[in-house]
């Protein structure tokens, strides 16, 4: 299977891609260990900060140790050095909050799984011609369901995930997958500063695991 489709497959299948950063590498890598104990087999690691890159490499390490089958990704990437960094330090995939072309293209042409951040008509129909397939929907709270059910028709051979604002909700996560999306990418709601500051990894890895159960109901 290509490495891409590998990476949509798991992100469908999961219907749900969390994504986190923590200044902290101890703290990143507790985070990882709690959501691989509830069942993740996808997630994103932001691009944020000073300490970023090495936590990530720190993180890979960590996952070829000991969490067979998870496959990390790199969020919040701007431009192709960015990209080409985190795919040395091991990146399976790569999350942009807006379209970047020249990591669509360079993604595109090494069969690398992009998701590029679109908000516009305009953005993903500039996403859909570069070759890519998976398009994140950011800021999800913003767009709204309504925004995917009245463009979704449009764009019937791409896969949309909101993220940003996407809530741990029955409500909120069946509103989306009613409006079409594969996946819901989730954030702040799923793994808090708060929780993160507490190190009450336990409460992560529950409330993921409840997320995962709860999109499972719902896929049904």
């Amino acid at each position: 299977m290509s490495p891409s489709k590998q990476v949509t497959d798991a992100i469908i299948q999961q219907g749900m891609l969390p994504l986190y950063f923590n200044a902290d590498e101890t703290v990143s890598v507790e985070v990882l260990q709690a959501v691989y104990k509830a069942g993740v087999k996808a997630i994103e690691y932001t691009n944020r900060g000073e300490a970023a890159l090495k936590n990530f490499t720190k993180l890979v390490q960590v996952r070829n140790a000991e969490m067979p089958g998870l496959l990390m990704g790199i969020g919040t990437i701007k431009n192709l050095q960015q990209a080409e960094e985190y795919l040395k330090a091991g990146a399976d995939f790569l999350v942009s909050p807006g379209f970047v072309a020249e990591v669509a293209s360079y993604a595109v042409s090494k069969d690398i799984f992009y998701a590029p951040g679109c908000m516009t008509p305009s953005e993903i129909i500039a996403a859909e011609n570069a070759g890519i397939k998976f398009i994140k929907l950011f800021p999800g709270n913003m767009l709204g369901p309504e925004f995917l059910s009245g463009i979704k028709d449009i764009f019937p051979k791409l896969l949309f995930m909101p993220t940003g604002g996407v809530d741990t909700t029955k409500e909120n996560i069946e509103g989306w997958f009613k409006a079409g999306v594969c996946a819901v990418g989730m954030g702040s709601k799923l793994i808090s500063k708060k929780l993160m500051e507490q190190k009450d990894y336990l409460t992560i890895e529950k409330m993921t695991k409840e997320v995962l159960e709860l999109i499972a109901t719902i896929k049904k």
